[in-house]
Order: structure tokens, then C-alpha cells, then sequence
């Protein structure tokens, strides 16, 4: 096995997205990038959706009735599935974090330079 990778193999990505997996230490930078860095609320959503691609092709599939009221099904699921994942997209990303052995808590450059920010303005203003 060639621990030198900057990326998972795709049997590996493939257990990080759907079953939460923990990759081997030498991927904790990409980790790191994964769920804080440039893109990481885009791909939060997309890893989030795989797990519930069957359940949308079965709607749409399995059910009998009108394509429109099928492919309205797949729509509506799939509006749950995207309120759910975004409504608990903090929390799931402190939890794979955690599982990685890196800080919950844990925020992007952006993101702390933005606290920073608001930091010194608050003890200008005060």
C-alpha cells in the first residue's frame, strides 16, 4: 500500500462518504481540506446525498404512476434530504473531525480571519 497518497483510493473515499469511515493518519491533511478548506460546504453536500441515491432512484423507479409524479417524489425527497444535511451539516462535520483525531471545533483560514475581524471591531467599538 503506498501511504505516500495525498488522496484515499476510491474503496476509501467511497467508506469516508457513506459509512463515515476513518482514513489511515497519513490523509489527515486532506481531511483537514476535505471538511474545512476552500469548498468544503459544496462537497459536504454531494458526500451527503450518495447514501440516499438508491431511495431516489427507487421512488422513481418502483412506484407506479405518471413519470411527472414520480420525478415529483425523487424532488421532494430530495429537498428533505438537502434541508437535513445542511441543517445538521456543523455538527456532522465536528463528528468527522473528531473521528480523525483533529479538533471539533476546528474552523477554516477564511473563517477565522473573518473572527478575527469581527474580534477587533468589537474591541474598537467597546
Amino acid at each position: 500500500m503506498n501511504t505516500n497518497r495525498n488522496r484515499p483510493s476510491f474503496g476509501q473515499w467511497l467508506g469516508y462518504a457513506v459509512l463515515a469511515r476513518k482514513l489511515p493518519d497519513s490523509l489527515q491533511d486532506w481531511v483537514r481540506c476535505d471538511l474545512v478548506g476552500p469548498g468544503a460546504t459544496p462537497r459536504h453536500i454531494l458526500r451527503s446525498m450518495i447514501p440516499f441515491l438508491p431511495i431516489f432512484v427507487g421512488f422513481f423507479v418502483l412506484f407506479p404512476g405518471a413519470i411527472w409524479l414520480r420525478a415529483s417524489m425523487v424532488l421532494l425527497s430530495l429537498l428533505l434530504a438537502l434541508f437535513y444535511t445542511a441543517a445538521y451539516m456543523d455538527q456532522n462535520r465536528a463528528r468527522r473531525l473528531e473521528i480523525h483525531g483533529l479538533p471539533a471545533d476546528l474552523k477554516s483560514v477564511k473563517k477565522m480571519a473573518e473572527m478575527q475581524r469581527e474580534r477587533e471591531n468589537y474591541r474598537r467599538n467597546h
